[in-house]
Order: C-alpha cells, then structure tokens, then sequence
C-alpha cells in the first residue's frame, strides 16, 4: 500500500478536488488517498457552509479511501497553526508516504527555497519584518513588506502573493520542522482563482459555489446577488451541474435547507452571549485575542448587531479581517491559548478521530492500530484510551460540532444530531 496525504477543506467540494485527488494518485503512484479535513469550522475563521459529514461523503464518493478530522484549534488557526497541525497529523498516521498539495506556481524547488528561507529566518529578514511592525502594518503585511526587501529573486515575489503558494510554503516548512519523512509534490491549481465569486467554465473556486448557494437562500450577507438574479430559485443548484461531481450534486440537492447552508451570522447570538460574559481580561485568554483587540470588542459591543458586521467594525490597520473572525470563533468555541499551547507541546495531536472510509478501503483501521503513533478515535463515547490531555482536546472538538448542530436544528428545524452518537461513514 502507497499512501498520499491531502489537506483539505472542501468547503464545498467541486471539480478541482476532484482533480486534486486524481492527480495526486497519478504523481505520487499513490494507491490509497488519506484525508485530513478541517471539521464544521474553516481557517478563515467561519463556519463551514455544510456540515463536515456531508463534505466527508463527498469526499470518499470522489475517491478518497479514508477522512480524518483536523482538530478545531488547527482548523481555525493561522496559516502556520494550519499547516502544522494538518501535516503533523499526517505525519503521526505513520502510514502516509507523501504530502500533495495544489499551488498556483507548480514549482517545488522555488517554493521549497522560499520555506527554507523562512525557516531560517536571517538577521535581515527578521530586522525588516519588525520595522514593519513598528510601522503599525499587520503581522500578513509586515511580512510581505520583509519578504519583498530580503527575498533573494524578484521570482520569489510572485510566489508570495498568491493565497495556495503561501499555504504550500507553509506545508513545507512544517515537513521540515518535523523532520518527516513524507515526501511533498504540489499540482498547478486548475481554472479560476482562489477568490473569484462568479463561476468558471469547469473548475469554479469555492467562493464562487459558496456565492451561488448563498444566492439560493437569498441571503442579507450577499455581495454578488446580481451574478445571479435571473435565475429561478428553484433551479439554482442545476447551475453547479458542470462544477460539482454528480454524486456531489445530488448530496448538495438532497440537504439543502436542510442541514445548509450555514453562515457566521447564524451564530451571532451563541457570540454574543460568550462576549457579554467577558472581560477584556478574560478575552486575553482566547487564541488570536491581543490586549489591543480585547479592549476594542469590549468597547464596541454597544454597536454588535451581527457576527459578520461586528468582526468589520473591529478592523483596523494593524488587525485583519482574517485575524479577527478567528479571534471572535475562539472566544465563542472557548480555545483559549494556554490550552493550544499544552496541545503542542505534549506532542501536536493525540489521537485520529475518523469520520468515514470506504469499503474496500477498511483494512486501512487494521493497519493504522499497529503503524499509528495515535490512538485511533471511532466511537467519540469511547475514551479510555486517550490521556487526560487527549480526552480534553476531543471535547473541545465535540462542543464545537454541538454548537453547529445546534444551529442547524434552530435554522431548518430539523433534528439534533448529538456528536457523540455518529458513527463513522462507510461508503
């Protein structure tokens, strides 16, 4: 067995994760295609727009052998938290032989030179990163602006601007700090752009379906309802026919208004309630909250009116918007940094939670409860293999996956699905 390794989303899943999962079989001589996906919530800090267990049967009709969840303190992190959390657990299977991931440039050698250029981090780099900070830009600018004074070619420039070369470089960075023997490949990112909101001929990205779906609940958060507007609503998914597998087109018509689409302002109450309890003291504590940011929420909190809009208002120079929605997810999901930082440094991950396999592909359990450095996760009831630090993690990743059923169960009415009572998918 030959095992390649995917970091993924599917937020939702279309045409170029399937091409994704084919390709990486192809370049890697890869026969069995493992998984690690972001759960109910994504690293831009927003819930994802359908529940990760739709995503995961997607995911495995497509192709994929087995998925495995990311932790919700990794999902929600920063590129960096991101990257090692994904490629750490990949790495911690013990059965994963290589790392492939898509990118914009299709260049592993420029991409590689740039990771080990940050991981050293030289003297002139560091010096110019903190002038730029001093300067009141962001952390993100601050380390364009760094990037752009020390980087050794005008090439290397170009890399960094585009949002999948960044995230490799990060892959690869964490590979190195790990010192894994996974082997990486990236494949050149198929069709539209990261952020394009109107659809592409074939390889739409996922901002443009999620634009489409949002469109079909006709939804105040819109910003591109006219690409839309003279389409019946009850034909609307059909415009996905040529941009969503057929199997994952009869999941996104079977659910809808169902079980999704989810958005962030479905939980501003559930944000709220966690903000009105806090002190600025106490929202020092949660994962992305500076002492500049905590003041600024509690200030502000006369003008919340949603999460969306609340997370806007917040914005300064030196904070992005980015920065902040994951900011604001962590106090509503309780991650607080004490917490992740135990979570590193008892060893990353502690334990594999699996949400679905295929058939023929189970064999893959066996094989992991002998190669695996992590106890393998199958029934969330059951923890009596897990250390207390484990045991802690996996509740916050329970209550996280609660609070989005919830959610789901107030907006469509439909009924609760308890976290601890799914069992794992088998298709």
């Amino acid at each position: 067995m030959k095992v390649v390794g995917l970091i993924t989303e599917y937020n939702p899943f279309h045409n170029g994760h399937l091409y994704h999962i084919e390709k990486a079989k192809k370049v890697t001589g890869a026969d069995t295609v493992i998984v690690v996906m972001s759960g109910d919530y994504v690293q831009r800090g927003i819930p994802a727009i359908m529940p990760k267990r739709l995503r995961c049967e997607m995911a495995l009709k497509c192709g994929a052998s087995a998925v495995f969840e990311l932790p919700v303190c990794y999902s929600t992190g920063s590129a960096e938290l991101f990257a090692t959390g994904a490629v750490s657990f990949l790495d911690q299977l013990g059965i994963v032989d290589s790392l492939c991931f898509g990118s914009e440039c299709n260049d592993l050698v420029l991409l590689d030179s740039i990771a080990d250029f940050l991981c050293a981090e030289p003297d002139n780099y560091k010096s110019t990163l903190k002038e730029g900070l001093k300067h009141g830009l962001s952390f993100p600018s601050a380390r364009q602006y760094a990037l752009e004074k020390t980087l050794p070619s005008s090439k290397c420039l170009e890399i960094i601007k585009n949002p999948n070369n960044i995230l490799g470089i990060e892959y690869l960075k964490a590979l190195k700090r790990l010192h894994s023997s996974m082997k990486p490949y990236t494949i050149e990112r198929k069709g539209a752009s990261y952020h394009d909101t109107e659809l592409h001929q074939k390889y739409s990205s996922a901002s443009a379906i999620r634009s489409l779906l949002e469109y079909s609940s006709k939804s105040i958060e819109l910003e591109n309802y006219s690409n839309y507007d003279n389409t019946p609503l009850h034909n609307i998914l059909d415009k996905l026919e040529e941009q969503v597998p057929k199997d994952c087109l009869q999941i996104l018509k079977d659910d809808h208004h169902i079980t999704y689409p989810l958005y962030q302002n479905d939980f501003s109450l559930l944000l709220k309630y966690k903000l009105l309890n806090k002190s600025a003291k106490d929202l020092i504590r949660y994962m992305d909250v500076s002492e500049e940011l905590a003041n600024r929420i509690c200030n502000q909190m006369e003008y919340f009116f949603n999460f969306k809009q609340f997370s806007e208002r917040l914005k300064t120079k030196e904070l992005t918007q980015t920065r902040i929605t994951r900011a604001l997810l962590h106090i509503m999901l309780g991650i607080k940094k004490d917490q992740v930082k135990a979570y590193v440094k008892g060893g990353i991950h502690h334990y594999a939670r699996i949400l679905g396999v295929r058939k023929e592909s189970t064999s893959i359990l066996g094989t992991l409860s002998v190669s695996s450095h992590l106890p393998l996760v199958v029934n969330p009831s059951r923890t009596d293999q897990l250390s207390g630090i484990g045991k802690a993690m996996l509740f916050q990743d329970i209550l996280a996956s609660n609070l989005y059923n919830s959610v789901i169960t107030d907006k469509y009415k439909t009924p609760y699905k308890n976290e601890y009572k799914q069992p794992i998918l088998k298709i």
